[in-house]
């Protein structure tokens, strides 16, 4: 009997071995067997949801299926295919394209697409149904024809950004907000502290806004070919119905998804395809693969000492410190880099773990590697405090940047845990061990003690900009004070140097290591996107490197667990929030406006 389990034990383990060598087999088998590419192909693309920026390291969707199309790929398919013969036309549904940035970004690609002589074509059910569609038009007036169904509308109704304050709320709960913040622009920590905006706090989301407004309205007036304050009068008419939009020529017809199909495959030929963007990549590779090499960092999500993450459940990112600075060390350190581009996507956050990226954007400089920042939706305060020590920095002109300050404090609970019938008691060693306990107010030397902190932290973030930006402290200073900008009122405070997406980086990288502007050049990521295999050997706790530089280190190893604990860590942030759980000073941490398009 006992052999026979033993036995039995045995086969099952073989068997087991087998399924799981089977998969693999077949991931790979999958992989390889790439189908063609049609001879004549109209390139198809839906955005019915806002485009990532990266998609995680440790991500195992190519192992099941399709990875998210990132904001990357777009600009790359489309700058292959304008070369492309078999190409004859794109074809995109708009309806969620994401932020400011993200979206000049694809109208950037859009337009160099159609500069290469062939047609871009947008259509929609509606542009905005019970909300604002003024971000998806936005898009699609960068294209050569726009078409909703009979039924839509175009909800061109401007933008809006909402901010809520809950000091009274916090007052209610016995919640007391002690957080100091440098300077009056610094407004993240307002809606703690705060029943209303204050004066500085309205004048710089007022201009924030009116710079994005002005983007926009000029966008929409170039690419429909109509006078800006005609497009003002429209946008104050909105919502247009269908035939009012038309005869308004904000769109050119009024034609169901199955009519601009068939138009739009008789003009390309009717021996025409249809091929996914994503697909089309996948078959065809990607641009800038030949030649020198360029690296490419991405920083994205809010910022915390360690190494990166990314909750398989929200995908939501973490950018870490230890993580991001690694991958450049590499780059910095591999002989066949020329220069880096750094993408930073990021609010801000931990000022330690920015500075330590700030280090090795500045040690890559003095090894002799240029390095050019491409920001993205946000690159605010701890996000900008990685940027500012690069040769260049490039910004889409709606990217919200800067924010050069700091807030820190703790939320005062002692109130709140009365009310429920608990009591807190401390016992310390150490004058000021409780200094950053919600369970008790700053004492007089408590709170002084963090102001000076708060002034250390400005006082470093302002000159290290100042030098960094080769500005006199004063002109950066007058910029400074904790206030966002648009990435156009940026460069007018020479925060950033020019205006643009990808392809300007790349530009740029290519001038910076002398190389001629029309040069094949490799970009490479770093560090290296792992493969499904790994991702798998890690789940089953293996993975990992040998040491601390190992490229392996990059990101946290994925377990069984990580939901779990990514779950955890949620009610961990939203318990510091409420002051339940204490927080920390020194975060260079900037409020993103949620800009109602």
């Amino acid at each position: 009997m006992k052999r026979f389990l033993v036995g039995s034990l045995a086969i099952i383990g073989a068997l087991s071995v087998l399924a799981v060598l089977g998969f693999f087999f077949l991931v790979v088998a999958a992989a390889a067997s790439k189908p063609s590419v049609p001879g004549a192909l109209v390139l198809e693309l839906d955005l019915d949801k806002p485009l990532p920026e990266q998609v995680a390291q440790d991500s195992l969707a190519g192992a099941f299926g399709s990875e998210e199309t990132t904001v990357r790929d777009v600009v790359d398919a489309l700058e292959k295919a304008a070369k492309d013969e078999r190409v004859k036309a794109l074809l995109v549904r708009v309806d969620q394209p994401g932020s400011a940035a993200v979206i000049q970004e694809l109208r950037d690609a859009v337009k160099a697409f159609r500069a290469s002589g062939k047609k871009a074509i947008a259509y929609a059910d509606t542009f905005g149904e019970g909300g604002s569609g003024t971000g998806a038009y936005y898009l699609a007036s960068a294209f050569d024809e726009i078409y909703i169904q009979p039924s839509g509308d175009v909800t061109l109704t401007g933008l809006m950004m909402e901010t809520p304050f809950a000091r009274d709320a916090f007052a209610k709960l016995g919640v007391q907000p002690r957080i100091g913040q440098r300077h009056e622009y610094k407004n993240a920590v307002n809606t703690y502290t705060e029943q209303g905006y204050t004066a500085p706090h309205k004048e710089a989301m007022e201009k924030l806004l009116g710079s994005l407004y002005g983007q926009v309205v000029n966008g929409i007036a170039e690419g429909r070919k109509l006078g800006p304050d005609e497009v003002k009068g429209l946008i104050d008419q909105a919502p247009l119905l269908g035939q009012a939009a038309l005869e308004a020529k904000l769109v050119d017809g009024l034609l169901y998804r199955d009519e601009v199909h068939e138009k739009v495959k008789k003009e390309a030929g009717e021996d025409s395809r249809l091929l996914f963007l994503d697909k089309y990549l996948e078959r065809v590779g990607r641009p800038n693969t030949e030649g020198e090499t360029v690296a490419l960092v991405y920083g994205v999500g809010g910022i915390n000492r360690g190494k990166s993450d990314s909750n398989p459940l929200s995908g939501e990112q973490v950018f870490g410190g230890d993580s991001v600075a690694l991958a450049l060390r590499k780059a910095t350190d591999d002989a066949k880099v020329k220069a880096i581009i750094f993408r930073v996507d990021s609010p801000g956050g931990s000022y330690v773990a920015s500075d330590t990226v700030r280090r090795e954007v500045q040690r890559a400089r003095e090894k002799g590697k240029p390095v050019i920042v491409s920001m993205a939706t946000y690159a605010a305060s701890g996000g900008y405090f990685v940027s500012m020590d690069a040769d260049k920095i490039v910004a889409q002109p709606g990217t919200l940047t800067g924010s050069i300050g700091v807030f820190g404090g703790k939320m005062v609970t002692a109130d709140f845990w009365s009310k429920l019938g608990v009591n807190w008691e401390s016992v310390v060693q150490g004058k000021d061990a409780d200094i950053y306990s919600s369970d008790s107010d700053f004492t007089p030397e408590q709170l002084a003690k963090n102001e000076a902190s708060l002034d250390r932290i400005y006082a470093d973030f302002t000159a290290k900009a100042a030098k960094g930006r080769n500005l006199p402290l004063e002109q950066l200073q007058a910029v400074a004070k904790g206030r966002v900008w648009t990435g156009e009122d940026a460069l007018a405070n020479k925060l950033v140097d020019a205006l643009g997406g990808f392809p300007k980086a790349l530009e740029l990288a290519k001038e910076a290591a002398k190389l001629p502007k029309d040069a094949e050049v490799r970009v490479q990521v770093f560090p290296r996107k792992k493969q499904p295999a790994e991702v798998f050997a890690e789940l089953l706790g293996g993975g990992g490197g040998d040491n601390s530089e190992d490229e392996a280190n990059a990101s946290t190893a994925t377990s069984p667990l990580q939901p779990v604990l990514a779950q955890t860590q949620a009610l961990y942030r939203l318990g510091v929030k409420l002051g339940v759980i204490r927080s920390q000073t020194g975060t260079l941490s900037a409020q993103v406006p949620d800009t109602r398009f």
